[in-house]
């Protein structure tokens, strides 16, 4: 073989190696985008409300909590928490907190090793003239925590983090129900 040949059915141009391998590439990424678009998979995009302002009353943590994430939705108005409820077209009232925990396992010594943690509340969604939109409904969400005796206040505040998790997640959760609320027919 001479010093500038190349061996049989190697590519002479290493862009055209490069090529072959973005095609095969792109050829087994068409399958996975085609069943993507065919299952009905898209971004979540903004919310859309039945009603162009709201006002949250209630439990002031989740309350605070869902204020927050409702001021994100794009053009809907959310009025404070000191602002006459009269000036909502929509409230939503959040009452009956509970928090509890329950022991899941013991170590051989009787001793608590795992925990579950719950946060209640419950939600109801009404028009300012009082018609409701969504019944008094009641939402539950529950974490569980391993615990060791020693390390009490260190567990303590594990449990404060996800209680204040937990009021993220029921604000994000009452915002998708929210949303699915319909409007009664005007009569």
């Amino acid at each position: 073989m001479t010093a500038g040949a190349r061996p049989a059915g190697r590519p002479s141009d290493p862009a055209q190696h490069v090529s072959r391998r973005g095609l095969l590439a792109g050829v087994a990424v068409l399958p996975l985008a085609a069943l993507l678009t065919g299952c009905g998979f898209r971004m979540r995009g903004a919310v859309q409300f039945p009603f162009r302002s709201i006002a949250v009353t209630g439990v002031p943590g989740v309350a605070a909590e869902l204020r927050r994430a409702l001021r994100g939705q794009g053009d809907l108005k959310v009025l404070a928490n000191t602002d006459p409820v009269t000036e909502a077209e929509a409230v939503c009232e959040l009452g009956d907190e509970a928090r509890s925990s329950a022991i899941l396992s013991t170590n051989s010594t009787g001793q608590a090793r795992d925990l579950s943690i719950t946060l209640q509340i419950s939600y109801r969604l009404r028009t300012k003239d009082g018609r409701e939109l969504i019944p008094k409904t009641p939402l539950t969400l529950s974490r569980d925590i391993s615990y060791n005796e020693n390390t009490v206040l260190a567990k303590e505040a594990e449990q404060n983090f996800l209680y204040r998790d937990m009021m993220q997640d029921m604000a994000q959760q009452l915002v998708r129900r929210l949303a699915a609320a319909k409007l009664p027919a005007a009569s």
